[in-house]
């Protein structure tokens, strides 16, 4: 049983050396639970500084990736269309020559007279049939005056064998067509209101137009980016 009765000094150190001791264990283990509580607390903010430093490169070498291969379609896009750029100015160079060739063979069949004039009866009377007038104007190359004026008449009465229908024809030899015309006939009204050209210059860029899809189809083969053709 214990005594009452006041501590002697002995009793009273003893005391306050279990008070001490006591506060300092408590004192311990706060601080090693504080140094851990700050340590988990440290690892979870570390790991949430790696985990958004990762995603953040991450998105930035996304970006880059993304960057990169949109700069290489836009590289090679811009190279397609400079070689097909090309390639059609090269094919529409080729036409020209083709086209141009074709136009200097004109001065082969003008210098066969025989066919040449078969050749100006038969445009003319094509014009005329376009033209469609009780009356007609007839233009031609100076260098053609001769060769009209001797089938002048036949052009008439073939048109009337071919229509049904009379026509009074004039040789304009005042106005001449331009030699850059290749030959043929320009054929007009009375004050020439209605024309109709049908010299062979204007007959071969018909000819080209309507043909043009079939001569690169011969030259250059069927494109593989069309669908139809003409």
């Amino acid at each position: 049983m214990a005594l009452n009765r006041p501590l002697n000094d002995d009793e009273v150190y003893s005391e306050m050396k279990k008070m001490t001791a006591f506060i300092r264990q408590e004192a311990f283990e706060k601080a090693r639970e504080i140094k851990a509580k700050a340590d988990e607390e440290f690892n979870i903010e570390k790991a949430k500084i790696v985990r958004q430093d990762s995603v953040n490169v991450e998105k930035a070498f996304e970006r880059k990736v993304k960057q990169a291969e949109f700069n290489k379609r836009i590289t090679t896009s811009n190279l397609i269309n400079k070689c097909r750029l090309q390639l059609l100015q090269k094919r529409q160079e080729m036409l020209n020559n083709l086209f141009e060739e074709a136009f200097n063979n004109f001065e082969n069949i003008r210098a066969n007279s025989d066919e040449y004039k078969r050749l100006l009866k038969e445009i003319s009377i094509q014009a005329l049939i376009q033209l469609s007038e009780e009356n007609a104007i007839i233009y031609v190359l100076k260098s053609d005056i001769q060769t009209m004026e001797s089938i002048l008449s036949l052009i008439s009465s073939e048109y009337t064998t071919t229509t049904g229908k009379s026509i009074k024809l004039t040789l304009d030899q005042r106005s001449f067509l331009s030699e850059d015309c290749g030959g043929g006939v320009v054929v007009s009204s009375p004050g020439n209101k209605i024309q109709v050209d049908n010299t062979l210059r204007s007959r071969l860029n018909i000819c080209s137009e309507e043909m043009l899809p079939q001569i690169r189809v011969a030259l250059f083969g069927h494109s593989q980016n069309r669908k139809f053709f003409d």
